[in-house]
């Protein structure tokens, strides 16, 4: 085959990351806000961007004999599972445009790898499955999934390529997707005939502890990169998996894809998967509480001091209205803290007040899993926005484009600073706090909801970052969640879990 043959690809996909315990179902209003961008807006919207889509595209670029043919995409913030509903939208969608813009010799698919709905536990299989019935077996298929993928059996089998990211935060998506799209480009010129081997890790890793910047992470990361470089090897990952979702395939895994080897790939994939477990016990830590990390950030030299509110985090589908950090600050008297919050209403009543107006606002806890009652103050409005931001450099999973509603920075008669919202919207950046008028060095705390998507943003900005267990559905301590489909044994929470 040549190695210039020109092809045809196609590019669709639906990025969810589901939190079984999350209050907010994810319905076809949901994604229908969220956005779904079809055909040339789907190119122009993310053409240029550092996620998924944009290493796909990019990848078709640079190779000159591609047609990329966008069909469509939507991608979430994370919430709840997705309706069944919603789901069957989906599925309709992409078995539509697959058959209206077909034949392709190849697809690529921007998923996340923890989608579950109502009724399908699998959802990233299942719409990788609906791509190969609608296009064949012959058609080569290829994804790129996020690091906290919960990779199935499934998945391996309907995709001919699949890798993962290699950093958390997340700031590879697009060089990661690049390898995919080169990969399905050359086994669809016939140049390589792509074999995987899947080698689950009955174990998943304290969200805490997921840092690819520090161990254990990072030594497995280099495991993985190491596996990667050798011969006849296409690509390998290892996934973190997402512990937020209660599924069978719930956990870590290694997935290793040779060129036309898989006896080699089966070795390499349980030689990864043993490293791993043998790092299992590093997988653990425990962090500070409300009290004691406002106690911490109070004495440090290095300001502002970053807290990132575990419970709460909007990157693991929490709904960004917890106020335990802020109610803390106002019991301890921290006054020289701000915090952004998902709070329409009193966003609503701070935009009808106007800068310098004073009202009495209820921040918060707006939905019922609440872990605090909400908080009630008087407040002074001292910014507005409408909450439409784009942010520059590289974020976690190529984010740019933020939409969090009109908003409004409020400063509360206790001293602290709230920016309330409308919409949820993932804390990557303080882009997000110049938008309503607000410098990050103004503050000794910040509170950024989220745990290691933040930092890409925030790091180079705080002299110091403190992980806070705060309650939530996105809590670090696993074993207070009720599972009740999760494989079993899986370590840490049955110690006696085996390989």
């Amino acid at each position: 085959m040549s190695a210039s043959r020109r092809i045809r690809v196609g590019l669709l996909g639906f990025y969810h990351e589901a939190n079984s315990f999350a209050p907010v179902r994810v319905d076809d209003a949901y994604v229908r806000a969220a956005g779904v961008f079809r055909g040339e807006d789907l190119l122009r919207e993310y053409r240029g961007s550092e996620s998924t889509a944009g290493g796909f595209i990019a990848a078709a670029d640079a190779d000159g004999q591609v047609d990329l043919v966008p069909m469509v995409l939507s991608v979430l913030v994370p919430a709840g599972p997705v309706t069944a509903e919603a789901l069957a939208t989906q599925v309709a969608s992409f078995r539509d445009a697959l058959d209206a813009d077909g034949p392709f010799d190849g697809v690529l698919v921007v998923l996340h790898g923890a989608a579950v709905s109502d009724d399908v536990d699998d959802v990233d299989g299942h719409l990788l499955e609906v791509v190969r019935e609608a296009v064949g077996p012959t058609v080569v298929i290829g994804t790129s999934l996020d690091l906290h993928a919960n990779i199935s059996a499934r998945m391996c089998e309907a995709a001919d390529l699949l890798n993962t990211y290699r950093t958390n935060p997340h700031v590879d998506a697009r060089p990661m997707a690049e390898e995919i799209g080169r990969l399905v480009f050359a086994a669809a010129r016939g140049l390589i005939a792509p074999t995987t081997s899947f080698a689950p890790i009955p174990s998943f890793i304290n969200i805490l502890q997921q840092n690819t910047d520090v161990s254990p992470m990072s030594d497995v990361i280099a495991d993985v990169v190491a596996t990667a470089a050798l011969p006849g090897v296409l690509t390998a990952s290892v996934a973190e998996g997402y512990p937020y979702a209660d599924v069978p395939e719930m956990g870590m895994s290694a997935v290793v894809v040779t060129d036309g080897a898989p006896a080699k790939a089966d070795e390499l994939a349980h030689a990864l998967a043993e490293r791993v477990w043998l790092r299992r016990d590093a997988f653990e830590t425990q962090v500070p509480g409300p009290e004691e990390a406002l106690e911490i950030a109070a004495a440090a030299d290095a300001t502002p001091v970053l807290l990132l509110d575990v419970g709460d985090n909007i990157g693991g589908g929490s709904p960004g209205d917890s106020v335990v950090l802020l109610d803390a600050a106002i019991r301890t008297g921290f006054r020289d803290l701000v915090t952004i919050v998902n709070a329409p209403e009193a966003a609503a009543s701070a935009h009808r007040a106007g800068i310098g107006g004073v009202l009495d606002v209820t921040i918060g806890a707006n939905a019922p899993h609440a872990t605090v009652p909400p908080v009630t103050a008087s407040a002074t409005v001292i910014g507005v926005s409408d909450g439409v931001f784009e942010a520059a450099g590289t974020l976690h999973a190529g984010f740019r484009r933020f939409d969090a509603g009109p908003s409004a920075a409020l400063r509360l008669a206790s001293g602290q600073t709230v920016v309330v919202t409308t919409r949820v919207t993932l804390p990557l950046t303080p882009v997000q706090l110049e938008d309503v008028g607000l410098s990050p060095s103004d503050f000794r705390a910040i509170v950024a909801k989220g745990v290691h998507s933040p930092l890409a943003g925030y790091g180079p900005l705080v002299g110091r970052v403190i992980q806070v267990d705060t309650p939530g559905v996105t809590g670090a301590d696993c074993s207070r969640f009720v599972y009740r489909k999760r494989r079993r044994p899986l370590f840490p929470l049955e110690r006696d879990a085996q390989l």
